[in-house]
């Protein structure tokens, strides 16, 4: 018999739904049948409740189409104008208080069909012709349809969208670091919480089962994951607003004869998960006043969502692998199938609680997704197996211990797989050195290196000896010399170390209270008084920091030593500020002084916020060679104040 998990079971009651037709038990089982037809109007709208809270709150029941397709389908086939219909989807409840968003937030109409994107633009068409408007030069925008979580930023509270019209503050999300997209700032309306794609899949996909459920923690009330913290300070998960989004813009009729074309641009326009492309009109208020808006939608916008392919996969086996942390992850190995134009053979079985609880093993039968771009899923256990449950690593061999839901090795210093992740790691986070990916780390396990201490010790006749040809050896022993000479900020040297519960962001708060050398004596009360560190997250920092002492000082007391760039106490700013200490500045054209890199990292130092593009909050425009005139008149008529670069210098002289 199907069952809602724990979590989907505390969803539901947060949500504060009344199901009087409906039990959690004949909710799965609706779920596992996905058949509508049989359903009386009360158990089918019920249904349709829970699905939706469940997929708001980050654990969807069923997929996005058999949501549409199947039960809501249904529900408008039988009463077209039901209220239901005609209203923003609510979102589970949030702890926070409930305030009316500064403009409504409705939903998006939605098409899965080129011909519904057809239908739309004649309604268009005969909108520009009732208000006297050439069709023809009505120009339309395309935009990635953000699979994140809706919110509304005024530049004071961040809202969740709620019922469209009021929605809860969680403004709790910026103060904990989360940025915004884009220009970078604060008050431009409606946007979504997302996180990088590729920064999921390689930090977050053994811990989350998919990107809504981890959007979804990010904006719990208390005890926020430390794989969520880490994505915030490291600035992978960002909100980020509508009309930042980059896009496609053209005609109508280019819509039409371009079709695929653009839909393909912009599915790849972000690294953020798309579930569709966004059309609208741009500009014209004219016929967007004439077109208005239903209770639930604009309807001069109009979303293309590709259907979302699925297929019945048989599991051939359950590979364990062994993480930089210790933790065994499940990767499902499966017959290769094909899946929205990809053949997939891999898919990741989130952790050993999934594996034991599903019954995910030799011959499994699973529903598989891909939609869009979106990394493979399993979507459900159809026939279960006996689960492969690994009891030793795969790659030393210990005996693995349980903690909660996950499978940890604690032979921290001998696992091959913890050692070589560690020194891939290090040099990844240093971001400026190359060729120290997996094989080469890989090799030099073998031939005996286990630190990254042991890799800077090595010499031409060493890697000679260990099968590295002349070119290759060489270049290798000048990437190591380029790692010490270029510079690089003292927080990411710290971050290298892979240092528990401490992300890159996390690096950069501590050394701005703290110098480099005096971490290693700093006491859990000295970590609890920096804004963002909790007592447990405190408590693991300190008790990391003296387990990795000793391959810390060993490494940065090389000689010669690492370039880094101290990061600015925030003490001795306050003591020290600068004449652009609390400004916002933009640097544009070609500097003299130095690089505009150099400039912005200095401007930083002294206490300005750089932001990329001018808007109404930038105070200085600095102006280098070759600026064009817009720039500067744009600026202008903002009210920005336009420097060059020796008025911008001759602030520090006076």
């Amino acid at each position: 018999m199907p069952s809602l998990s724990n979590t989907q079971l505390a969803l539901l009651k947060k949500a504060d739904l009344e199901f009087t037709h409906l039990s959690p038990e004949l909710i799965a089982q609706i779920a596992s049948q996905a058949d509508s037809k049989q359903l009386p109007d009360e158990q089918l709208l019920e249904f349709l409740q829970a699905c939706n809270a469940l997929y708001r709150g980050g654990e969807p029941l069923i997929s996005d189409a058999d949501y549409d397709f199947v039960f809501l389908a249904e529900l408008q086939k039988r009463h077209p104008h039901h209220p239901y219909l005609e209203t923003v989807e609510p979102e589970a409840g949030f702890v926070g208080k409930t305030v009316a968003l500064p403009e409504p937030m409705l939903s998006t109409e939605k098409t899965y069909s080129q011909s519904g994107i057809e239908k739309w633009l004649a309604r268009l068409e005969k909108a520009a012709d009732d208000c006297n408007v050439e069709f023809a030069s009505l120009m339309i925008r395309a935009t990635p349809k953000l699979d994140g979580y809706a919110a509304y930023d005024d530049g004071k509270l961040l809202y969740t969208r709620g019922d469209g019209r009021k929605g809860t503050d969680i403004s709790r999300v910026f103060e904990r670091g989360l940025k915004v997209g884009g220009n970078g700032n604060r008050g431009q309306g409606a946007g979504e919480i997302v996180v990088s794609q590729t920064y999921f899949n390689s930090h977050l996909a053994e811990y989350f089962e998919n990107s809504r459920n981890f959007q979804a923690s990010i904006i719990k009330e208390k005890d926020l994951e430390q794989h969520a913290l880490e994505a915030i300070q490291n600035h992978a998960a960002v909100f980020f607003p509508f009309v930042q989004l980059p896009a496609w813009q053209g005609t109508a009729a280019e819509v039409l004869t371009d079709f695929d074309h653009v839909i393909e641009k912009v599915y790849t326009l972000v690294d953020y998960d798309v579930d569709g492309v966004v059309f609208e009109l741009v500009g014209n208020e004219q016929i967007k006043k004439y077109l208005g808006a239903t209770r639930h939608h604009h309807r001069w916008q109009i979303a293309y969502k590709s259907n979302a392919e699925t297929a019945e996969v048989v599991v051939l086996k359950v590979t364990p692998q062994t993480s930089r942390s210790g933790r065994v992850n499940p990767v499902a190995e499966l017959t290769p199938t094909k899946l929205s134009g990809a053949v997939i053979s891999r898919a990741t079985a989130h952790h050993y609680g999934m594996v034991k609880e599903l019954g995910i093993g030799v011959g499994t039968l699973i529903e598989l997704t891909r939609s869009g771009l979106v990394i493979p899923k399993i979507e459900r256990v159809i026939i279960p197996k006996e689960p492969q449950i690994p009891e030793h690593c795969p790659s030393c061999g210990s005996e693995l211990v349980w903690d909660s839901d996950y499978l940890y090795c604690l032979n921290t210093t001998k696992c091959p797989a913890q050692i070589e992740n560690t020194i891939e790691h290090f040099f990844r986070t240093l971001a400026n050195v190359d060729g120290f990916g997996q094989k080469t780390v890989e090799k030099l396990h073998a031939c005996g290196i286990n630190s990254v201490y042991a890799v800077y010790q090595l010499d031409m006749p060493q890697l000679q000896d260990m099968g590295f040809g002349d070119k290759t050896a060489q270049n290798l022993l000048d990437q190591l010399q380029r790692s010490r000479t270029e510079a690089i900020e003292d927080w990411r040297f710290l971050g290298a170390f892979g240092i528990h519960r401490m992300g890159l962001g996390n690096c950069e708060r501590l050394l701005q209270h703290h110098h480099l050398m005096d971490i290693f004596d700093l006491t859990v009360e000295d970590v609890i008084n920096i804004e963002g560190f909790a007592e447990k997250t405190s408590a693991a920092v300190v008790e990391c920091l003296a387990k990795i002492k000793t391959d810390f000082m060993q490494i940065y007391q090389l000689k010669p030593g690492f370039t880094l760039i101290p990061t600015p106490l925030i003490a001795e700013q306050q003591q020290n500020i600068s004449p652009i200490s609390g400004k916002t500045l933009v640097f544009t054209g070609t500097m003299i002084h130095g690089k505009r890199d150099d400039m912005s990292k200095e401007a930083k130092r002294l206490g300005a916020k750089v932001g990329a593009s001018v808007t109404g909050k930038t105070d200085f425009l600095v102006t280098g060679a070759d600026v064009g005139s817009a720039k500067i008149a744009a600026a202008t008529e903002k009210g920005v104040r336009v420097i060059s670069e020796e008025e911008y210098l001759e602030l520090f002289s006076k």
